[in-house]
């Protein structure tokens, strides 16, 4: 009877155990085999197949944002067949499952090369605090060699309240160059509306531009060997698959709260690095100090083996999340402490469900969404699409960093 008792006393424990482990980490929200879109109708969905103009096969979705009942997802051009690159999810009609990406605000506005009122391609978005989203159009269809460049850069700006695109504003010619690839966005609202900044991140033309909404202008920071790839870190290990990315530099980019003398920190990493480097967004904001402000960027401490991350994002408290592509998981750093291996943690990882966590969000109401999407697999192999590919989870940020060294 004693041993009867003790077994089913360490029973209760194992599901309590169990139990308490489901909650704190993410929660499986969305999933797809592969993807698929809302079209009009069954008969033009049928004819978009017919032509080639949506093959489900080559749609990959890398970002994700979230704002009231909507999840936005972006699907970049990659390969042929994508109807829609900027899209988003209903989520009081799709609360789970795989739903059709409806496309943002409209499938006008997602026709490839269209300059003037389409998307060509969307990689990472941002909404703000003022009900904003920030979308910059990479004009680009194809990936690697196959890329053409239809459009120029130009930074988009949804009111999504009325779902209108309320400026559209084309990058300079000095603000890139022959080898130019952005993936991410920061934004940064200052004492109003008015006075908002983006940052962009130059991966493989290694530079970050800054642009000011007030003056509907921007400006480039190139002169800074902060921005390129550590040659000893561009070898991966991800979802058995060994692969040199040597040439990535500046990619994941996130904001700090509004410090003590009013400006925030832009902390951001190269991707082939382990590093994290920071400014002040004073020297970003100030046009005049594109070139002579090498002394003002800092490096911290390299975050430990297997640490190359692409995505980041900061809480209004300070609590940094990043994705760990070599470890299928999700770090986190509590800014009020040194940029140190012993103060990093984990907040969740998955060998099966966070392979490339591409990107990582928080919301207006503390929640967490983290997309996971294979990407290495579809670059360089073949997805198996009778296999779930592609998740979004999501998880309050309060209940993932609880009991890590994160939690203060």
């Amino acid at each position: 009877q004693a041993m009867k008792s003790i077994l089913s006393l360490a029973l209760l424990l194992l599901l309590l155990g169990s139990g308490t482990q489901a909650a704190y980490k993410l929660q499986e929200r969305y999933s797809w085999n592969q993807l698929d879109f809302a079209f009009p109708s069954q008969r033009l969905k049928e004819q978009a197949i017919a032509a080639g103009d949506y093959i489900p096969q080559n749609a990959l979705p890398v970002g994700v944002e979230h704002f009231g009942n909507r999840l936005f997802v972006t699907v970049p051009r990659w390969r042929d067949g994508i109807p829609a690159t900027l899209t988003y999810i209903n989520m009081d009609h799709s609360l789970t499952g795989s739903p059709e990406l409806i496309p943002y605000p409209d499938w006008r506005s997602n026709t490839a090369g269209d300059c003037a009122n389409s998307v060509t391609t969307a990689y990472r978005i941002k909404v703000d605090e003022c009900g904003r989203l920030w979308v910059l159009d990479t004009g680009t269809v194809g990936i690697g060699n196959t890329t053409t460049n239809p459009c120029p850069y130009a930074v988009n700006v949804f009111d999504l309240t009325t779902n209108t695109r309320i400026r559209r504003y084309e990058l300079r010619s000095e603000d890139t160059n022959p080898n130019t690839f952005i993936a991410n966005i920061a934004v940064d609202i200052g004492k109003s509306c008015d006075d908002a900044y983006a940052y962009f991140s130059d991966e493989l033309g290694y530079g970050l531009i800054a642009y000011s909404w007030e003056q509907n202008k921007s400006w480039r920071f190139s002169a800074h060997s902060y921005f390129f790839p550590d040659p000893l870190r561009g070898d991966y290990n991800i979802a058995g698959l060994n692969f040199q990315w040597g040439e990535e530099g500046i990619f994941g980019i996130a904001l700090s709260p509004i410090r003590s003398d009013g400006y925030r920190t832009l902390y951001f990493s190269p991707l082939a690095s382990h590093r994290q480097f920071a400014v002040s967004t004073r020297i970003l904001r100030d046009e005049s100090r594109t070139e002579d402000s090498y002394h003002e960027f800092i490096a911290l401490d390299e975050r430990g083996s297997n640490a190359h991350t692409t995505a980041r994002v900061m809480s209004d408290d300070g609590v940094e999340l990043f994705n760990l592509i070599d470890q299928n998981a999700i770090g986190c750093w509590h800014s009020s402490m040194p940029y140190t291996p012993q103060f990093h943690g984990i907040v969740d990882r998955d060998d099966v469900g966070l392979v490339f966590p591409a990107d990582v969000k928080i919301d207006e109401h503390k929640n967490v969404w983290v997309l996971s999407d294979r990407m290495p697999v579809f670059l360089l192999s073949d997805l198996d699409y009778s296999d779930v590919n592609f998740r979004i989870y999501t998880a309050p940020l309060g209940a993932l960093i609880e009991s890590t060294v994160c939690d203060l």
